[in-house]
């Protein structure tokens, strides 16, 4: 495996909506409603339309990922990775999936740079510790291949989410 990946990886606070990557992950549910947490500010800050373009996407199965624009975001696409039905948990093979079709969208659209939350940790109920070791797991087997990925980023809401992040990352064996 590559050494360099974790050169690739950046952990910080913050708000995911702002982020200047060329797409942010939303942390989504198979039908694509963008309801409360991660998906709800995505859809106020971003506009009607990407909820517009769910709309036309459909339902997708559970471990996908669909792609939108990014509305009036920064990001100019939005990355809706399914880690769960709507009303029920996340559960590990789900979020493990959904975070690897997001970043193989990501390549199919040659992107640069991808930001994602905590996938699942919210509403959906997944333990935050086990999310960051399966998201940083998946994101070291990507950055392993060919890829167009420079940056990927783990934009988490507080300092606590943060250090669990920061210290998976440096539990990870190349």
């Amino acid at each position: 495996m590559q050494a360099g990946w974790r050169s690739k990886v950046i952990i910080r606070r913050g708000d995911l909506t702002d982020s200047d990557a060329d797409a942010i992950v939303n942390a989504a549910n198979n039908d694509l409603l963008l309801g409360g947490g991660v998906a709800g500010a995505i859809r106020r800050k971003g506009g009607p339309s990407i909820q517009a373009e769910c709309d036309r996407i459909g339902s997708i199965a559970l471990g996908e990922a669909a792609v939108t624009g990014g509305g009036n975001l920064r990001a100019r696409h939005v990355i809706h990775a399914a880690s769960m039905r709507l009303g029920e948990a996340t559960t590990e093979e789900s979020l493990r999936a959904s975070t690897r079709n997001s970043l193989a969208r990501a390549r199919e659209l040659k992107l640069k740079s991808i930001a994602f939350p905590a996938i699942g940790t919210g509403i959906a109920g997944f333990p935050l510790k086990r999310c960051a070791e399966v998201m940083l797991a998946e994101v070291r087997e990507h950055l392993g291949g060919a890829t167009p990925l420079e940056r990927v980023e783990f934009v988490l809401l507080d300092h606590a989410a943060e250090e669990v992040f920061i210290d998976s990352l440096s539990a990870l064996r190349d």
